[in-house]
């Protein structure tokens, strides 16, 4: 198999700046067979920017000789579309959140393990040159570790994609756009299992499940690096309307505390992200650059001290861009049969982190805003 033939499922923002630019520019790994959207402005953009197929819908995409799909969709259709796919036996890679509920991640892995194909989360961070560097250059051990910072600002992407080809679809018939709604609304409750306030609802979807779950999946990495095992959930709040998620979590029985924050300043066009581990005598941080500013590298840092001696070491690691980079370990899986970079069990690991935070959240939040919407 010397080039997937892959289709792309959604032709918004996220397919038209990053997944599909980045396809074509791999393509002596990849053909671009089409994309499927119910946007007819969106996929005739897509067309007549990139030259490529055009449908209005996943069954006609999966018409075509494909060996692959990138699932770029609203989120509450990731779980059907990601069945479907592996139903007509195509490898998948699905952009984050790939479910909202536990129960949702297990059914794809049992309709992964049935199809015996290939599954990979959009967490691209993983591919980061400097966040792999990072793995390598830990300051410290589990037995020195003492807290993990993770802090961003965000003012979403328009700042950031102003010079990128892009049109957003206005076209959408009303009962598909209320439709794909109420599938979100019942899959939060499904997933999160008790009443949820407007508030919760809205923070859950957004700071936590569409934010803060890039950095959950890259500090379990960090983690899992040192050894330490996974924590307790202590604290947690959703503020500012829900553009605000907030968390902490207890690791190796209180020696250290992981602390997350996430805020969407809309308009403020300054984007921050910043993950900083503090070992005894040392700490290591990682400042990201926007996602959608490819190949800006992602500044790493480590610090140590010998007595009063401070040193800081900038390390880096390179120019490969992290977008790009997990669609080559997208196709390294299917034709090599290298590891699995972002299965659904990571995942679910942690999708079941942001459940917790949301559920402390809710111990102290008042019910009298029921979700009603």
């Amino acid at each position: 198999m010397s080039r997937i033939r892959v289709g792309v499922v959604g032709a918004g923002m996220i397919s038209q700046v990053e997944h599909i630019p980045n396809l074509l520019r791999l393509g002596e790994l990849f053909e671009v067979v089409g994309v499927a959207d119910p946007s007819r402005i969106s996929r005739q953009f897509v067309t007549d920017t990139h030259g490529i197929a055009n449908f209005e819908t996943i069954d006609q995409l999966f018409d075509q000789p494909l060996d692959a799909v990138v699932i770029g969709s609203p989120d509450p259709l990731h779980h059907e579309q990601v069945l479907a796919a592996l139903a007509v036996g195509l490898h998948v890679f699905c952009e984050k959140p790939l479910c909202y509920s536990l129960a949702e991640i297990a059914e794809i892995i049992a309709a992964r393990d049935a199809a015996r194909k290939i599954v990979q989360v959009g967490y691209m961070k993983r591919f980061d040159p400097s966040y792999r560097l990072a793995l390598a250059s830990l300051p410290g051990t589990s037995s020195t570790l003492r807290a993990v910072s993770v802090e961003v600002n965000d003012p979403d992407a328009w700042p950031f994609i102003t010079h990128q080809p892009y049109r957003r679809g206005t076209d959408i018939p009303h009962d598909l756009i209320a439709a794909v709604a109420a599938k979100q609304k019942r899959q939060v409750e499904y997933a999160i299992g008790v009443p949820v306030t407007k508030l919760a609802f809205r923070g859950f979807i957004g700071a936590y499940s569409s934010a803060l779950i890039h950095d959950v999946n890259a500090v379990h990495g960090l983690l899992d690096a040192l050894g330490v095992p996974d924590g307790e959930v202590v604290g947690a709040q959703i503020f500012a309307n829900g553009d605000g998620g907030q968390g902490a979590v207890k690791s190796l029985d209180g020696q250290a505390l992981w602390t997350m924050t996430h805020l969407t300043v809309p308009k403020l066009a300054d984007y921050k992200e910043r993950i900083t581990l503090f070992f005894d005598d040392a700490s290591l941080e990682l400042e990201f650059p926007s996602p959608w500013l490819n190949h800006h590298p992602t500044r790493l840092t480590v610090t140590t001290s010998d007595g009063h001696v401070l040193s800081k070491r900038d390390l880096r690691a390179g120019y490969a861009e992290a977008f790009v980079e997990e669609m080559r370990g997208f196709r390294a899986a299917i034709v090599n049969g290298d590891p699995v970079v972002n299965p659904p069990e990571h995942a679910a690991r942690d999708q079941e982190l942001l459940l917790g935070l949301t559920w402390q959240h809710l111990a102290t939040a008042p019910f009298d805003w029921a979700l009603n919407l």
